[in-house]
């Protein structure tokens, strides 16, 4: 399943925007609350498999409330926030024809969920909680609630943080030490709201109360919780739990807000089978695709000789310049580290060019490097990067190759076989830990 099509609801004069993934039995609406964005979100490759995951399922519906994302602004007619977040909620299940779905109430959702049920019952078929609460401040016989300090200290991290990288490793700890995701992260928070809209929802949020109607729920209602989470903590989730009759409970471990990366299997089977009641098991997601890996030749010399801060520079701009080529080329940078880098395309001539680009790229910064290419089934993990049989073939490719080399396995050769692309033999390999021997082969630049 690709990105899907965004498609718009009309609630009064505005519209709503809203998304369909997926062909199940069952209606599945996900939503994280006041704010996200449909369009950005699909950037991200560990969110985006948790999304065709969940639409492997169920019908998945997914929307931006007015006032967030690409729907239009919130109306000026008197509405508080809730109130227009279920006119959009209504708006979109009726463009669905969607008449009781299952809601995924994430984060800020919790709230707005239980009063659109209060208000709706008979327009939702089963309720999930993940790290959601149903009152954010502590009150009497309400000890799980957050002080008035605590609020302020969460409403000034808010204010002075959202948007940053900062930020997004203390809402997603799990990813704390890879760059790009906080990088992506950061950038999504910014699109999806403003620190001071952020800030205001926070307000907001603290002067919702909804636990009175937690006893008056009639659904079938999943709980889940993580472990450390400091902003949501499983206290509040546990005490949804115990007022909801019939509730279940799972405290997962970690500390992430959102589902997507940690643990992201656990929670996924466990709403599979809250939805479907049977665990079909989560298999891997798999990609045909074509790995290419570069790294530099006689990288600890130039460090050597050029000193740590000018070899940092060095590599710096070896960096931008690959990054570029892979852009330009169609593919999509999986990794990188210390000298080496691996990206993904989607056809092994793609690859090849880049390679090559690279190469030319490379000397003007007296540098050279060699690259590898493999093409095969990829297995597309929760924190964007990539694993299989393949990948490791295609390390290995790299690891016969010279400078300046563009060595291919003979899966490549064999898929460009007529192409006017040029192969010189290179010999046949046994490549390590990876069974039969494998004829190699240089792909000679193109000519000029």
């Amino acid at each position: 399943m690709n990105e899907p099509e965004t498609r718009y609801a009309h609630a009064g004069a505005d519209r709503v925007a809203y998304q369909l993934l997926g062909d199940g039995e069952r209606d599945l609406l996900f939503t994280a609350g006041l704010w996200g964005h449909l369009d950005v979100v699909w950037e991200n490759p560990a969110i985006a498999r948790y999304l065709r995951r969940l639409g492997g399922f169920s019908r998945l519906i997914r929307f931006d409330r007015r006032g967030s994302g690409v729907s239009d602004p919130r109306p000026d007619d008197g509405g508080n926030v809730a109130a227009h977040w279920n006119e959009d909620l209504l708006a979109v299940l009726d463009a669905c024809r969607s008449q009781a779905p299952i809601i995924i109430a994430n984060i800020d959702a919790g709230p707005l969920a239980l009063d659109f049920v209060a208000r709706h019952p008979l327009r939702c078929s089963g309720l999930i909680f993940a790290n959601a609460t149903a009152c954010l401040f502590k009150a009497p016989g309400y000890a799980e609630g957050h002080d008035a300090e605590m609020l302020d200290r969460i409403h000034g991290e808010m204010l002075h943080g959202w948007g940053s990288e900062e930020f997004a490793a203390r809402f997603a700890p799990s990813q704390a030490r890879n760059p790009d995701v906080l990088r992506w992260y950061a950038k999504f928070q910014r699109a999806m709201a403003s620190p001071r809209a952020i800030a205001d929802n926070l307000a907001l949020l603290q002067q919702i109360d909804s636990r009175a109607v937690l006893p008056t729920i009639r659904v079938p209602t999943l709980v889940i919780a993580r472990e450390h989470l400091e902003y949501f903590p499983p206290s509040q989730s546990r005490y949804i739990a115990s007022q909801i009759p019939g509730a279940r409970y799972v405290e997962l471990p970690g500390a992430d807000g959102m589902l997507y990366w940690e643990g992201a299997d656990e929670s996924l089977a466990l709403i599979e089978e809250f939805v479907t009641g049977r665990r079909g098991g989560i298999k891997p997601d798999r990609q045909l695709a074509t790995v290419l890996f570069t790294d530099i030749v006689d990288s600890t010399r130039h460090a050597v000789k050029l000193g740590d801060a000018a070899w940092r520079e060095l590599l710096d701009r070896h960096d931008q310049t690959v990054r570029e080529q892979i852009s330009h080329f169609g593919g999509k940078l999986v990794d990188s580290a210390g000298d080496g880098t691996l990206a993904m395309f989607g056809s092994p001539g793609a690859a090849i060019d880049c390679a090559h680009a690279i190469h030319t790229a490379m000397k003007p910064l007296r540098l050279r490097v060699r690259a590898g290419a493999h093409i095969g089934e990829l297995e597309l993990r929760e924190d964007g990067r990539v694993g299989g049989i393949a990948v490791h073939i295609g390390a290995r490719v790299l690891g016969m190759a010279r400078a300046g080399d563009v060595l291919v396995s003979r899966t490549v050769r064999d898929v460009l076989i007529g192409s006017h692309y040029r192969f010189k033999d290179r010999g046949i390999h046994e490549l390590k830990n990876v069974p039969s021997r494998w004829p190699l082969y240089a792909v000679e630049p193109p000519r000029t």
